[in-house]
C-alpha cells in the first residue's frame, strides 16, 4: 500500500460523516445545536463531502491504473476495469435500491396512504439499476436519493480509459507548471458555474456533469502534481503538512463566510419546511480548497495526515461507502419510529440522536462485512482477481496475480456521499 493511501482512507470517513452531518441537521436543530458557533454551517454546506469523494476517486484511480492503462488502450484491460468498478459500487447499491423501495412501500401501507413519489414508476426504477439516472441536464433523483453520485461516478468510470490515455501523456511530457496550470483550468468551469446558478443544490443546467467531470479530473492531474513533487523528497513535506491542517480551516471559514453572506441565502424550503436548511449559494467555490488539500495530505507525513492514518479513521474510510449509502434510508426509518413512539423533543429525543449516530455507523459495519467486500471479493474472483487474506483497518492488500497486472486498491475512495433530499 502506498504510504499516502491511510491518511486518503482516513479521508473517506470525514467526507462520508460530513454528508451524513448535513442530513442531521434536522435533529441537532431540534436540540439547539445548530445555533452553536461555526457547527450548524458547516453541517449546512457538508453536501461538499461528495465533491470530496469525486475528486479522491480521480486522484487514487490515476495512482492505480496511470501506469498499467495509460500507454495504450486495450480493450480487455478497459472491460475488466469497468467490471472491478462495478465490483466496487454495485452489490451495495442494489441492496440499497431494494430496501429503499421496500421502505417506501412499508411506510405507506402503514399509514394507510397512497406511495406519491414521482420516481415511484419502473422507469426510474431501470434508470437506477443501469446507474443512468442522474445523466442529463436536469435529472429528477429517487428511489435511494444518494445513488446520484453513483450515476456520476458509473459515467466517470465509463470514460477514464479515455482520460488516462491523456493523463499519461501529461505525466510523461509536460513540466509540472503546466500541470498547475491544467489543474485551475479544470477547477474554472466548476466555480463558475457555482457562482452562476441559481439552485443550491447543483442539479440544474448540467450541475452534476461539471462536478463529476471537474472534479474527477482535478484528482487525477492532482495525483500528477503530487508525483513531481514527491521527488524533491523532505522539502515538500513541512510545507505540505502545513497546508494540510491550514486548507480544511479556510474551508470552514469559507463556511461561516457564505453563512453570513446576504447574497448566498437560498429561500426557505417550501416544499419541505421541516428538511434540512438549504446550503448556501456559491459553496461549490470552497471545492478547489478541497482538491488541493487531497495532495496535501498525499505529500505529508505528520499532523493531519497522521491523525487520518490511525486504525480507527482508516476502518471508517472502509465502512465511508455503506455509510454513505445506508445512512438516508436508516434516517427515514428512525424519523418514523420516534413519531409513532411520539417523542420530539427533550432528553429521550437526544438519546435517540445517539442511537441515531451509533446506529447509523453499525449499519454501514454490518453492510461493510456482509455485502460489500464478500460482493466484491466475488465478482473480483470471477475474472481471477483475488485477495489474500489480510488484517482489518489499515493493512496492505494485494492481488492474488503479478505485480504488473495488480488491479484496483480495495480501499480507492468511489464515492460518495451525498444527496438532498429534494
Amino acid at each position: 500500500m502506498s504510504v499516502f493511501i491511510r491518511q486518503l482512507t482516513g479521508i473517506r470517513f470525514v467526507a462520508a460523516f460530513w454528508v451524513f452531518a448535513y442530513h442531521l441537521q434536522g435533529p441537532f436543530n431540534v436540540l439547539g445545536l445548530l445555533s452553536i458557533p461555526v457547527v450548524g454551517d458547516v453541517m449546512r454546506v457538508g453536501r461538499l463531502g461528495v465533491d470530496l469523494f469525486f475528486a479522491l476517486s480521480g486522484f487514487i484511480l490515476t495512482h492505480t491504473y496511470l501506469t498499467r492503462m495509460g500507454p495504450k488502450l486495450r480493450g480487455g484491460d478497459t472491460v475488466r476495469f469497468w467490471w472491478l468498478r462495478l465490483a466496487r459500487i454495485y452489490p451495495v447499491h442494489i441492496v440499497m435500491l431494494i430496501v429503499a423501495g421496500l421502505a417506501v412501500f412499508a411506510q405507506a401501507r402503514v399509514l394507510g396512504e397512497d406511495i406519491d413519489r414521482d420516481w415511484w414508476n419502473p422507469i426510474d426504477f431501470v434508470k437506477n439499476l443501469l446507474l443512468i439516472q442522474e445523466w442529463g441536464p436536469n435529472p429528477e433523483r429517487g428511489w435511494n436519493f444518494v445513488a446520484w453520485s453513483l450515476s456520476m461516478e458509473w459515467l466517470a468510470y465509463l470514460v477514464f480509459p479515455l482520460l488516462v490515455l491523456v493523463l499519461w501523456r501529461l505525466h510523461k511530457k509536460i513540466p509540472t507548471f503546466v500541470l498547475v496550470i491544467a489543474w485551475f483550468a479544470m477547477m474554472a468551469p466548476l466555480v463558475g458555474y457555482g457562482l452562476g446558478t441559481s439552485d443550491p443544490y447543483y442539479t440544474d443546467n448540467w450541475g452534476s456533469t461539471y462536478r463529476i467531470a471537474c472534479e474527477f479530473t482535478a484528482g487525477a492531474v492532482t495525483y500528477l502534481i503530487v508525483q513531481r513533487l514527491s521527488q524533491r523528497g523532505d522539502r515538500v513535506q513541512r510545507p505540505a503538512e502545513w497546508l494540510s491542517a491550514v486548507l480544511p480551516a479556510l474551508v470552514v471559514a469559507g463556511a461561516v463566510f457564505l453563512a453570513w453572506l446576504p447574497a448566498a441565502q437560498p429561500p426557505a424550503n417550501a416544499v419541505n419546511p421541516d428538511a434540512e436548511p438549504l446550503p448556501p449559494y456559491f459553496h461549490l467555490s470552497l471545492v478547489p480548497l478541497l482538491v488541493a488539500w487531497i495532495g496535501a495530505l498525499a505529500l505529508a507525513r505528520g499532523g493531519m495526515a497522521r491523525a487520518l492514518s490511525t486504525k480507527t479513521m482508516v476502518l471508517g474510510g472502509f465502512i465511508s461507502y455503506s455509510l454513505y449509502m445506508t445512512h438516508l434510508v436508516w434516517m427515514g426509518l428512525w424519523r418514523a419510529g420516534m413519531s409513532v413512539a411520539g417523542i420530539d423533543g427533550g432528553a429521550l429525543y437526544a438519546l435517540g440522536v445517539v442511537i441515531l449516530i451509533g446506529g447509523a455507523l453499525i449499519i454501514a459495519w454490518i453492510m461493510w462485512r456482509v455485502v460489500e467486500e464478500p460482493a466484491r471479493e466475488w465478482m473480483r474472483g470471477l475474472v481471477g482477481t483475488r485477495r489474500t487474506p489480510t488484517e482489518e483497518a489499515g493493512e496492505e492488500i494485494v492481488d492474488q496475480e503479478p505485480k504488473q497486472e495488480r488491479s484496483d486498491e480495495p480501499i480507492d475512495p468511489v464515492v460518495v456521499p451525498e444527496d438532498d433530499q429534494r
